[in-house]
């Protein structure tokens, strides 16, 4: 089977990393991959696609997100092959705090250590090179040094990568992590990083359909929760996690575009969180906030 590759060229940089985080999080049908390359003064986008596309329309849906018309969308037919992995070696590492995030194609360049992440993602979403990724493992960086975290709770966590930070963050043998996404795909490769990074006796990775694993449900309280997923569905998910974030325990959500973080935030305050901190990194937003305990989250009802 082929691969169908879209090709797109811009004046700079900045518009072709936005136009490839739509690509990845907005588009539908998602691409296999997404790579950003230099192109003399400009800059380059190449999406692979394993399934069929509709430029014009796809074209039309960028145009909406975007707020501007959208660069024109080239096809090329490329022979199958894992265009994923070949992207990706293209990918130089990440540092973000004290974690270096880095693929197989990097292992022997990157110094072992607690900090050292292997993450090959195959076709789960999270290598932190976006910024949201990136956001959230500088959240966890900060809260981590900060205090300590008996149960963490990664949701929605694609390639684990955020998990695996949490367990890198807090190596107390009473630390438990817990991993989920409602992608079979994302498990699998999810499962396989915290393998090649020997976490997997500290993080148990499940397949969940939002919080209704029962797990989730019967788990006391997480101390800290990373989710790192879009808007929609953390405005969807407030009530239920609210229920499962321990008074007093932190939440770092991500995913969102800054303009969506008001929104989300008030949605959160509502169910009892306070807002300690708003990081930005280019459009995208990390919220950082605290479950106030319930007799203070009356009291302000009250009031």
């Amino acid at each position: 089977m082929s691969t169908i590759k879209l090709v797109a060229s811009l004046a700079s940089q900045l518009p072709a990393t936005r136009l490839a985080a739509a690509l990845e999080e907005l588009a539908d049908p998602a691409p296999d991959a997404v790579t950003v390359f230099e192109e003399g003064r400009g800059a380059r986008v190449e999406a692979y696609y394993s399934q069929p596309v509709d430029p014009s329309e796809l074209r039309a849906r960028l145009t909406e997100w975007l707020g501007e018309p959208a660069p024109e969308l080239v096809v090329e037919t490329v022979p199958a092959e894992n265009w994923v992995v070949i992207s990706q070696a293209a990918l130089p590492p990440v540092r973000a705090g004290r974690f270096v995030v880095h693929g197989s194609h990097d292992r022997d360049r990157i110094p072992l250590g607690p900090g050292a992440i292997l993450v090959d993602a195959g076709e789960a979403f999270g290598t932190a090179h976006h910024a949201t990724t990136a956001g959230c493992l500088l959240a966890i960086e900060r809260v981590t040094r900060r205090g300590q975290f008996r149960s963490v709770l990664d949701l929605g966590c694609g390639t684990a990568v955020l998990a695996i930070a949490a367990r890198r963050a807090l190596p107390g043998a009473g630390t438990r992590v817990l991993a989920t996404d409602i992608d079979p795909d994302a498990v699998r490769v999810a499962r396989e990083n915290v393998r090649a990074n020997r976490a997997d006796r500290r993080i148990d990775v499940l397949l969940a359909d939002g919080l209704s694993h029962p797990r989730l449900r019967s788990a006391a309280g997480f101390d800290l929760v990373v989710a790192n997923i879009l808007a929609g569905p953390l405005v969807t998910l407030a009530k239920s996690v609210r229920r499962i974030v321990a008074p007093r325990g932190v939440l770092v959500l991500s995913g969102l575009l800054v303009g969506q973080a008001a929104t989300v935030a008030a949605t959160y305050r509502a169910q009892g969180f306070t807002l300690q901190r708003f990081d930005r990194r280019g459009q995208w937003a990390t919220l950082t906030l605290v479950r106030r305990p319930a007799c203070a989250a009356s009291a302000r009802r009250a009031a």
